[in-house]
C-alpha cells in the first residue's frame, strides 16, 4: 500500500470508530427501552413475538434498498440485534 493510501486508511478508520461511538450510545438507549419493555412481560413466552419480528426485518429491508444500502448486511444486523436482545430479556426475566 503506497503512503498516501496509508494515510486515507486512517483516515477513513477514524471515520468509523467515530461512527462506532454513535452507534454505542444508541444501542445503550436501545437497551434502556428494552429493559422497560421487559419489565412490562408477565410471562416468559411474551419474550418472543415472531410475527413482529417478521414486521420489523420486512421493514428494514424495504428502508435499506430505498436508502441504497445492502439488505442483505442490514438483515443480519438486525437479526443479530434482535436476538441479541432475546437473550438478554431471557436471561434477566425474573417473573
Amino acid at each position: 500500500m503506497s503512503p498516501k493510501n496509508i494515510k486515507e486508511l486512517q483516515k477513513l478508520r477514524k471515520k468509523l470508530d467515530k461512527i462506532d461511538l454513535e452507534l454505542l450510545k444508541i444501542i445503550k438507549k436501545r437497551s434502556l427501552l428494552v429493559k422497560k419493555v421487559l419489565s412490562l412481560k408477565k410471562f416468559k413466552s411474551q419474550i418472543v413475538d415472531q410475527k413482529r419480528i417478521n414486521v420489523i426485518l420486512k421493514k428494514i429491508k424495504t428502508l435499506s434498498i430505498k436508502n441504497k444500502i445492502d439488505p442483505k448486511i442490514t438483515k443480519r444486523i438486525w437479526k443479530n440485534m434482535i436476538w441479541s436482545y432475546i437473550d438478554y430479556e431471557r436471561r434477566n426475566f425474573k417473573k
